[in-house]
């Protein structure tokens, strides 16, 4: 059987009981002449128009290219799960059932939810128990691109497709055609990969070391004492496909086209769009001040990062929207941006071609933004991001979650962090804060000058600095971690917590609440 590689990150016995729930089901299912999976279906898109959507999470069989097939937990039973438009200022409830044989939740990623819809299992919420329903109900009112997973012990089922694209529409558009591509990356077979298992002085089973630092060192490891080799993703997908398998973008000449990148993977990606000048028109959801027209550039997408670029379709042919690098899945990610009735086949793809990676430091028009770097906060915070692969410990001022300070703060307060990656070499972290955005100031002591630059994930890499700010405007007890979950998992998880804040739920000891 074929299980995403984050399940080889737990330990022994969460590692045996995650692998084998799945054969179990499988056993029962053939002791009663019954097949509990099914095969992915195609990703389908659902609008609100004030009707309550269904989301079922469920197991079926995902054919990620024409010769490898894996096991995945799915939001109604395709990889992505089903796509989510709403439009600004609309409410929309959201109903969750469990059909899976573990607790789940789903988070909202990037969308500014009031704190008991946030999705978090002992932080927001109990996590949803196989056979329970529990519906979300929220009104997002910034237009962009987001998604959503689940937060229940994420680091394995995100890893297995527990994911989908959430968007928010304008009430006006200003483009002709619209795709979204959610990038990930999966293991074609785990059981023969060329991985030596070995026991630490806690009595940890550890992957033996491996080469390669694709988005992260070749040795890291997860909190539970097992090592993780990002090198061993040998698929990269776009939404849930590989190669030949993924449907090509269809444009027709004239039209403007923007394409909808959301990385939920934990591997960072460089995409480069051939043959078309191009604009950086949102980051993260949110839109940039009139973003330049610019070509050949790589967009750099760390986990949990959403970028949006429009292209005017002007170059009849044959061009592709592909990631470049020598990784071992590159080849797979890789779109056909087809035009409607030309039939050039020349092939003009290049993935191991370097180019410069695009940089938001200077980009779009330069105007004022909310905030400044030197004006008066009333909170000022510092996080010191760290790792020990000894120890299997990732850490944030040198604790981790869920023995950790935390950040209190009062609602109208003005917060400034710094963010310092102090990890060792090929170790990124890509830190994501719940239920607010920030504006991004400066980047190893330079100021941002372009557009500004608002956020909800920043990926940093070793030795990079980031100042951001915020306003504590939603009353809450709010997560801020590293998006490479295995991090998380490990610990780098931190809490913004308001002071005076009463959750609405009791935490249930029995629910086996597992937020990272």
């Amino acid at each position: 059987m074929k299980l995403k590689f984050a399940l080889l990150f737990t330990t022994i016995a969460l590692t045996l009981a995650a692998c084998s729930s799945n054969q179990s089901e499988n056993d029962k299912s053939e002791e009663n002449g019954e097949k509990n999976k099914i095969e992915a279906v195609e990703t389908s898109v659902a609008k609100s128009d004030g009707n309550v959507i269904d989301l079922v999470a469920k197991e079926a069989i995902l054919k990620l290219n024409s010769e490898v097939t894996v096991d995945a937990w799915t939001f109604n039973g395709s990889v992505p799960g089903t796509q989510i438009r709403v439009t600004e200022g609309e409410t929309v409830k959201i109903k969750l059932k469990n059909e899976l044989s573990e607790p789940v939740a789903i988070h909202w990623h990037g969308i500014h939810v009031q704190n008991d819809m946030d999705g978090i299992p002992g932080v927001t919420q109990n996590a949803v128990q196989p056979g329970e329903t529990f519906t979300y109900e929220f009104t997002p009112m910034v237009p962009g691109t987001y998604m959503y997973h689940t937060h229940q012990n994420a680091v394995n089922q995100l890893d297995m497709g527990l994911y989908g694209s959430f968007i928010v529409e304008p009430k006006e558009k200003t483009y002709d055609r619209d795709y979204t591509l959610m990038l990930d990356e999966w293991i074609s077979n785990p059981e023969e990969s060329n991985m030596e298992m070995s026991t630490n002085e806690n009595g940890h089973m550890n992957h033996g070391e491996m080469s390669g630092e694709h988005g992260a060192s070749s040795n890291e490891h997860d909190g539970n004492g097992m090592g993780h080799d990002m090198s061993v993703y040998d698929i990269f997908t776009m939404n849930g496909k590989s190669g030949d398998s993924i449907e090509p973008l269809k444009v027709k000449e004239g039209e403007k086209v923007r394409i909808r990148l959301a990385n939920i993977g934990y591997v960072s990606h460089n995409i480069h769009l051939h043959g078309h000048k191009f604009k950086v028109v949102a980051i993260d959801g949110q839109e940039l001040s009139e973003p330049q027209e610019i070509k050949d550039q790589l967009i750099a997408i760390a986990p949990g990062e959403r970028y949006d670029i429009e292209f005017l379709a002007d170059n009849p042919g044959k061009w592709y929207l592909e990631e470049h690098g020598d990784a071992g899945g590159t080849a797979g990610m890789k779109a056909i941006i087809q035009y409607e009735g030309n039939s050039d086949s020349k092939d003009k793809s290049d993935q191991n071609k370097n180019l410069p990676l695009f940089t938001f430091n200077n980009y779009g028009r330069s105007e004022a933004g909310k905030f400044t770097l030197d004006q008066n906060y009333d909170v000022e915070y510092t996080m010191n991001l760290n790792g020990n692969n000894d120890k299997n410990v990732w850490t944030i001022n040198g604790k981790s979650f869920p023995d950790i300070d935390g950040l209190n703060v009062e609602k109208g307060d003005l917060v400034k962090v710094k963010l310092v990656n102090n990890s060792p070499k090929g170790v990124d972290h890509p830190m994501h804060l719940h239920g607010h955005s920030f504006q991004v100031l400066s980047k190893n002591g330079k100021t941002v000058e372009g557009s500004p630059i608002i956020k909800d994930t920043i990926n940093l890499k070793p030795g990079d600095e980031y100042v951001v700010a915020f306003e504590a405007d939603n009353p809450g007890n709010w997560l801020f971690h590293c998006h490479d979950l295995h991090h998380a998992t490990g610990g780098m998880v931190d809490l913004i917590k308001y002071k005076g804040f009463q959750q609405s739920f009791t935490p249930d000891p029995d629910a086996n609440n597992k937020p990272e």
